[in-house]
């Protein structure tokens, strides 16, 4: 599995990363929206929905949202949004500590779950573009925050391999291990004081970045905690099989989701 997961990711990181470096923000905008749709479609299965044309209809009501916030880019809606999103994730945490919450299936939970997706998805959209069109090395700083994130789950796999014993979250995800999390800490840690000065970031930002950095990691966590937590309910292994030994879109978006509207406040907060 590891083999089938390192392979994959070796083929899908250039392209990602080709995307970010070289596609303008429009053109960005609307590649990251399609891979956040496809998200979308599986979080509806998760929440419990599988009809079809309900879902279809959730996915179309999702671009009318996304289109919406494009037409008002620019404006102090994004920092109200990214704000959103940073305090949806802040909520999380607490539904986190009541893994039974929302675990029936009724139609209350359905709809709330419905709901959640687009706290999910919407923020982190607007908080991604934000970051790519905010400056000359937008794209640079996109890279970076998805390098952390990307960081984080390496450090975490290999620490919590070696180290694990303690277990972080059992009863959501028993793979998951404090040793894990410390090693996500420090790999992002890295990563971050590394890119920061790549991008000429130093002294006191420099220090602040790095702060930034533990918040990004916490809330990718998080965000990979949450989605850990809907398959539960949902009694499912992978949101879905779109790629060999990694599942589904959301089963690779899941630390992105939480940790960019983090990371784009952050920078938003340190004037980078």
């Amino acid at each position: 599995m590891l083999l089938q997961r390192t392979l994959t990711a070796l083929l899908l990181a250039p392209l990602v990363i080709l995307m970010i470096l070289l596609a303008p923000t429009g053109v960005f905008a609307a590649l990251v929206a399609i891979a956040f749709l496809g998200a979308m479609w599986e979080w509806t299965r998760l929440s419990g929905l599988k009809d079809t044309v309900p879902r279809t209809a959730l996915l179309a009501l999702t671009v009318i949202v996304l289109v919406l916030c494009w037409l008002v880019r620019g404006s102090v809606w994004w920092p109200v949004l990214i704000g959103a999103g940073v305090g949806w994730w802040i909520v999380v945490c607490q539904w986190l500590r009541h893994f039974a919450f929302g675990a029936a299936p009724t139609r209350e939970n359905r709809l709330m779950k419905l709901g959640a997706g687009f706290l999910v998805i919407v923020p982190a959209w607007v908080a991604v573009v934000t970051i790519h069109g905010s400056t000359e090395c937008g794209n640079w700083w996109t890279l970076l925050a998805l390098f952390v994130v990307w960081a984080a789950d390496i450090g975490a796999y290999f620490s919590g391999r070696q180290f694990g014993r303690r277990k972080l979250a059992p009863t959501i995800s028993p793979g998951k291990t404090w040793a894990g999390v410390y090693g996500a800490f420090v790999a992002g840690a890295i990563v971050t004081v590394a890119g920061g000065m790549l991008l000429g970031v130093s002294g006191g930002k420099l220090a602040g970045l790095l702060v930034l950095s533990v918040f990004t990691v916490i809330a990718s966590i998080v965000g990979d905690l949450l989605e850990s937590l809907m398959k539960r309910h949902a009694a499912v292994k992978d949101s879905g099989n779109l790629f060999p030994g990694h599942g589904g879109l959301l089963d690779r978006l899941d630390s992105v989701f939480a940790a960019m509207p983090v990371f784009a406040a952050g920078l938003l907060l340190l004037g980078l």
